[in-house]
């Protein structure tokens, strides 16, 4: 693991950027990025989905920096920062094991997990895997069974689906075709929220999703290779809902009313399945990490 200093802006405003540690952590295929800022407690471990990267924690960190909290931000291998090699494999369990990896390679003891859009299994699965090694665990708006019906965006439901792979393939070879899709569904997402938060999205959160598939080595192969197992890894977790209904740690769930997709019933249904739980509905859209940092982080450090 190697580690490299950042400073901060050094006048504790909260839109300023707080300092962080950078990591390179060891993995079978690769090495996981990750950016480690000092506090006290428990640490935040927030991690993305797959169509973004850590940078939608960006607004978010200097909230949680500002209240003296510890906070680790990391891509999963295929995103961001983290290694994108030729032919790598991709999974939901390699990304459990990314955050295992982090977890031991910054020597955290106790964690609060933090999940948005497809990283839900890994945070959750984390839990179940080591209740000793969580403090608490936050849910933001994202996936993880398929007990009720969800309408999911149709850009994963297009790579998801066992019988359009050759159209979907298709469609990933073409960047120009990709590229048309992926703003369709960022439009989907963006007519949703009201326009202070519409212009948000057009200055910061579409243009980083956009760079993640966009800037090479693409994020796509990743994305691509998760979507086409996600359905199958909603029927496993939905198997594992009676070990989720038994986790002995406080919950929060916290999501954005305004997501068309994975909307706040979605929420109600995922905060139903746990026992020492508090639901929190917020005016924001599916990002609601960049759409009210404020009021996130407000709820997550109540």
């Amino acid at each position: 693991m190697t580690e490299t200093p950042f400073p901060g802006a050094g006048d504790g405003q909260i839109d300023n950027k707080p300092g962080f540690v950078e990591h390179r952590v060891p993995r079978g295929h690769g090495s996981v990025y990750a950016r480690d800022y000092a506090g006290a407690g428990p640490a935040f471990v927030l991690m993305h989905g797959f169509p973004d990267n850590l940078g939608i924690y960006d607004a978010l960190v200097p909230y949680l920096a500002a209240a003296g909290r510890h906070v680790v931000t990391f891509d999963f291998l295929g995103f961001g920062q983290s290694d994108k090699h030729a032919g790598a494999q991709y999974s939901f369990a390699q990304q459990l094991g990314d955050l295992e990896a982090v977890v031991a390679a910054l020597g955290l003891d106790a964690i609060i997990p933090v999940v948005h859009d497809s990283s839900g299994p890994a945070g959750i699965n984390f839990t179940l895997a080591h209740p000793d090694r969580v403090a608490a665990l936050c849910i933001l708006n994202s996936a993880y069974d398929d007990a009720v019906a969800i309408r999911w965006p149709e850009l994963v439901t297009l790579f998801a689906t066992d019988g359009l792979k050759a159209l979907s393939g298709a469609i990933g070879q073409e960047p120009a075709q990709f590229g048309w899709l992926l703003g369709w569904q960022q439009k989907e997402f963006s007519e949703s929220l009201p326009a202070n938060q519409q212009a948000r999205f057009a200055a910061v959160t579409g243009p980083l999703i956009a760079d993640n598939f966009i800037r090479q080595p693409s994020s796509g192969p990743a994305f691509m290779q998760l979507a086409s197992e996600f359905f199958a890894e909603l029927a496993r977790n939905t198997t594992r809902l009676p070990e989720v209904q038994v986790i002995d740690v406080p919950v929060k769930v916290i999501w954005g009313e305004f997501d068309p997709y994975i909307t706040a019933d979605v929420g109600r249904d995922r905060a139903s399945h746990f026992k020492n739980v508090s639901l929190h509905i917020l005016p924001a859209g599916h990002w609601l990490q960049m759409d009210e940092p404020a009021l996130v982080a407000r709820e997550m450090l109540s």
